[in-house]
């Protein structure tokens, strides 16, 4: 029986010329007249990019757009990390084709396995940043809550700063030219140094101040607070 790859695993060598080459051409040629045309996408809060490249780019999930409208709102190479399930989905080719090809990596989400440690290291080792959803699948809910603690687990183990990102304004995807109107938001930068339950907050609180979604983190910590 063939043995089936493991699409968590990946090495500085994965994220070398050859990938950001297409990585770029993708984002050029496919992603911006897309969103440009199709969802009259805007961009706000370039200025709050870091230069650095040591860097998590952590977003809301509201569609499979979300991965290319953040790395051309970024304007950097990002390495996502993604269920492992689009993986081992083989009846999506061209998805499948896309999220290994532009540099995505699997990881089990109920249990994180040793080889997503090295790649997000071999990651941090090149020019390009790393990309979390940290309520993890597509949420149709406009809220936050149940948020994996992942992103900041690898943020203070490789002393990352997090920005967060806000996807704004979808609702459904676009069928004819002009159709939707889209904005994605790039707050500013979150210290690693900063306490767990600080950072995940403060994420939330930036998030739901660019989306307008409700905080269902803040609601629940008020309401900790009110019963003891």
């Amino acid at each position: 029986m063939k043995e089936e790859k493991n699409y968590n695993k990946r090495t500085e060598k994965d994220y070398g010329f050859w990938r950001k080459l297409f990585y770029r051409a993708f984002v050029i040629f496919v992603v911006v007249p897309v969103s440009k045309l199709m969802y009259n996408l805007k961009i706000e809060g370039k200025e709050n990019v870091p230069k650095s490249s040591r860097i998590i780019y952590a977003a809301n999930h509201v569609s499979y757009l979300d991965p290319p409208f953040v790395s051309y709102a970024v304007w950097k190479y990002v390495a996502y990390m993604a269920k492992q399930e689009l993986f081992q989905d083989k009846a999506k080719k061209l998805l499948f084709f896309l999220v290994h090809t532009l540099g995505a990596f699997a990881v089990n989400r109920e249990k994180p396995e040793i080889a997503t440690f090295k790649t997000v290291k071999a990651v941090f080792n090149t020019p390009w940043s790393l990309g979390i959803f940290p309520q993890g699948g597509i949420r149709k809910e406009p809220e936050i809550s149940n948020i994996h603690k992942g992103f900041v687990i690898f943020a203070k183990k490789f002393q990352a700063d997090i920005v967060p990102v806000g996807i704004c304004g979808f609702t459904g995807y676009a069928k004819k030219l002009f159709e939707k109107n889209m904005t994605v938001k790039v707050g500013k930068p979150i210290s690693y140094t900063l306490e767990e339950d600080e950072i995940i907050k403060e994420w939330a609180r930036q998030i739901c101040e660019m989306t307008g979604f409700e905080n269902k983190i803040e609601e629940k910590e008020k309401e900790l607070v009110h019963n003891s």
